[in-house]
């Protein structure tokens, strides 16, 4: 199963594929919504855990090509460098079944969003695109 993972997250990467960002913010969002009382199957919980790995993957790929871009002195890329190397740090231990590990992948991904819209000029707040009457 890694394999095939690693297969298709690296075409997706050279291929510079969008990322299809509205269905993982709808499940980081329900994910972290999860107040421990959930039971799921492990192998349901490594499932999702591994959907959320190879997303948070392609979205520092992006993040690290945008940070490349900035001048080495800028506090930008800075931070960016910091939010990268914490989640290879958290997207490098194992798989767990658990929903502990799910939660944690979902917050590896809702950090790169955070420092991509940062990076693009993009607010996440929703609110921020509706022009007012």
């Amino acid at each position: 199963m890694t394999s095939t993972h690693q297969v298709l997250h690296q075409d997706a990467v050279s291929a510079k594929l969008p990322l299809d960002r509205g269905p993982y913010e709808c499940l980081v969002t329900a994910v972290l919504a999860w107040t421990g009382t959930e039971s799921l199957p492990a192998r349901d919980c490594e499932q999702l855990a591994l959907q959320l790995t190879g997303h948070a993957r392609e979205v520092a790929t992006n993040v690290r090509r945008l940070a490349a871009r900035l001048p080495e002195s800028s506090g930008r890329r800075a931070l960016a460098d910091m939010v990268l190397t914490e989640a290879d740090q958290r997207l490098g231990t194992p798989l767990e079944g658990t929903v502990r590990c799910v939660q944690e992948r979902a917050q590896v991904v809702r950090s790169l969003y955070a420092r991509l819209d940062r990076l693009t000029g993009q607010s996440s707040d929703s609110t921020a695109a509706v022009p007012s009457p």
